[in-house]
């Protein structure tokens, strides 16, 4: 709690230079880190409802071909993996109290920035690899059941989504949550150097 005093009395003696009252910085450091947490955890949660309704699919849907219990295999192990990853990082971001302990935190959240950069880099291309591969054995059997038509709508339609998702979203997912971490990063960093100087009087 010392900490949080600190930061508090440190953000009101600056204000003139921050121009944010102390509560106002930390009503906004609180918000953006309750947003990230937020996310976060829906991302997860997405996950999960996805790898529950593959599975739901696989058990109560009977399916002949031996290629759609491999694609449906590999889909759900993708997507478990992906949600246990997304899982750590959520931890690292929700394990330490911010106004405690800010110089854990801003650790935690370069650590978080790096392992987003690696998510979307290249464990997001295993991913889509996975997924790809996961479709394709599963269309096996189910496009023997369309005409023509549709199954170059299917084949078509899930091609696009995945180069839209590869690509234009991807990059906008990229950009965002960057500017939104670095610009946490570089507050926590600001508090941090402040209650150094503050330390050290």
């Amino acid at each position: 709690m010392q900490a949080f005093d600190q930061i508090q009395e440190l953000w009101q003696k600056h204000d003139v230079e921050v121009k944010l009252s102390a509560d106002e910085m930390l009503q906004q450091a609180k918000k953006e880190v309750n947003g990230l947490k937020f996310k976060s955890a829906l991302n997860i949660f997405g996950m999960l409802a996805s790898f529950i309704a593959i599975a739901a699919l696989w058990m109560f849907y009977h399916f002949n071909s031996w290629t759609t219990h491999v694609g449906i295999s590999i889909t759900m192990i993708a997507i478990g993996v992906y949600t246990l990853i997304l899982y750590r990082d959520h931890r690292l971001i929700s394990k330490t109290d911010y106004t405690l302990h800010p110089n854990e935190y801003l650790n935690n959240l370069k650590s978080y920035q790096l392992n987003r950069y690696k998510l979307y880099n290249s464990l997001y291309w295993f991913y889509t690899v996975a997924l790809s591969l996961g479709i394709i054995f599963y269309f096996v059997e189910i496009l023997g059941h369309f005409n023509i038509y549709q199954k170059m709508v299917a084949i078509g339609s899930t091609a696009l989504w995945i180069l839209f998702c590869s690509t234009i979203l991807r990059k906008a997912v990229i950009k965002r949550e960057k500017e939104r971490i670095s610009l946490l990063i570089e507050k926590f960093e600001r508090i941090s150097s402040q209650i150094s100087s503050i330390d050290q009087i």
